[in-house]
Parts: structure tokens; C-alpha cells; sequence
């Protein structure tokens, strides 16, 4: 069985308000080595699988899977990022998100605190906000590495990458909260309306 490969996604984001075309090319070269990493490893890997040699005491072979999974989670998380965001912005918060928003953090603009204060965490990683598909609630998240903090199940709605590499080169490594009010700046809202579960579309589904 052929295994499958992921082509790296193009992406138009030039002109955004706060984070430059610089700063994105670099960013996108990034991408494609975790799409490129990816693939190479899930290959090495199979190659393994295929010949009866997988062994949990064979130090390549667990290097081989844990890498694995930072390896995906990079690429999948910055196809997330770059999705959800447009030059200037697009649309604006749906009723439904500002709905769900106000069910689990009373109002749109405690939710932005929060979320806020997670990306302004110290260390490198992402500021998420997920929902449970199971309770339709929302919660942020912070997740370190790509892989490690994800919660199991949950649906990514907005995902903010807040790796230095994310703004280094348009502000200082101590400027992170002047990414961020970027980052919002540029958000677009008809993805992160489009990623969320709601009562309508669960019962479309139905």
C-alpha cells in the first residue's frame, strides 16, 4: 500500500496589519519543513512497520514516533494559524461564536482577556481556543511543542501561534502583547464561524 503524502498549503496573507511579508516568508518556509519532516518520518516509520521490525526497545524506532508527533502537530497546527487569518481581517465574530463565547466566559471581551493572557504566557508555544464536541463548550488552551497540552477530542476554532519565529522579526521577543493585538487585528472570523459547532449544524448532521 502507497503511503500518503501532504503537499505544503499555499497560503495569500500578504498585507497583513502588523506582521509583515518577511516575517511570513519565513514563517511559511518553516511549514513546509514540518510538511516535508512529516511525511519523511511517517515513510521511515511504515518502512519499519513493513519489514516486522517495530520494537518499543529499538531507540530509533521510539525516536522515530515521538518525533512524529511534533513533526504533524507543526504542520497541522500552522495550517490552522494561517487559516484563520486575513489581511485587515475578515467579517466580524459571528452571534453564534459571541453566543458560545458568552456561555463559558460571560462576554466576548473577558474571553479576549483571557485568551490574550495565555498567548502572553512565558515559553514558546500556542494559544488555542478549542471546543468540546461532546458539550459544545469553549476553553483556551496553552500547547507546548505542537503536541503537548492538546486536549484529545477537542476541535480547534482559533489558533494563535506564539513561537518567537511567529513575530521576531517585525517586533522584540519582549513586545509579544504587540503580536497579539496584530494577530486580532487580522483575524478572520468566517473560518473561525466555520469551524464551530453549533446546534444548527449538529442538527444538519443529524
Amino acid at each position: 500500500m502507497a503511503q500518503r503524502t501532504y503537499k505544503a498549503k499555499e497560503f495569500k496573507l500578504s498585507g497583513l496589519d502588523g506582521i509583515s511579508d518577511q516575517t511570513l516568508e519565513t514563517h511559511f518556509g518553516l511549514y513546509e519543513g514540518y510538511v516535508k519532516n512529516s511525511n519523511l518520518l511517517m515513510e521511515q516509520i511504515s518502512a519499519i512497520i513493513r519489514k516486522n521490525q517495530a520494537s518499543g526497545k529499538d531507540p530509533a524506532y521510539a525516536e522515530l514516533t515521538r518525533r512524529l508527533g511534533f513533526e504533524f502537530g507543526g504542520m497541522v497546527l500552522h495550517e490552522y494559524y494561517f487559516e484563520n487569518l486575513a489581511p485587515k481581517g475578515k467579517g466580524n465574530p459571528s452571534s453564534d461564536f459571541k453566543q458560545a463565547l458568552e456561555s463559558c466566559f460571560e462576554s466576548f471581551e473577558n474571553w479576549q482577556e483571557a485568551f490574550t493572557a495565555v498567548g502572553e504566557m512565558r515559553g514558546v508555544g500556542w494559544a488555542i481556543l478549542y471546543q468540546d464536541p461532546v458539550t459544545e463548550q469553549l476553553s483556551n488552551h496553552w500547547i507546548a511543542l505542537h503536541q503537548d497540552g492538546v486536549p484529545s477530542g477537542f476541535k480547534p476554532i482559533l489558533v494563535m501561534d506564539v513561537w518567537e519565529h511567529a513575530f521576531m522579526l517585525d517586533y522584540k521577543p519582549s513586545e509579544r502583547a504587540k503580536y497579539i493585538d496584530a494577530f486580532f487585528k487580522n483575524i478572520n472570523w468566517e473560518v473561525v464561524h466555520q469551524r464551530l459547532i453549533t446546534p444548527a449544524a449538529v442538527r444538519a448532521v443529524a
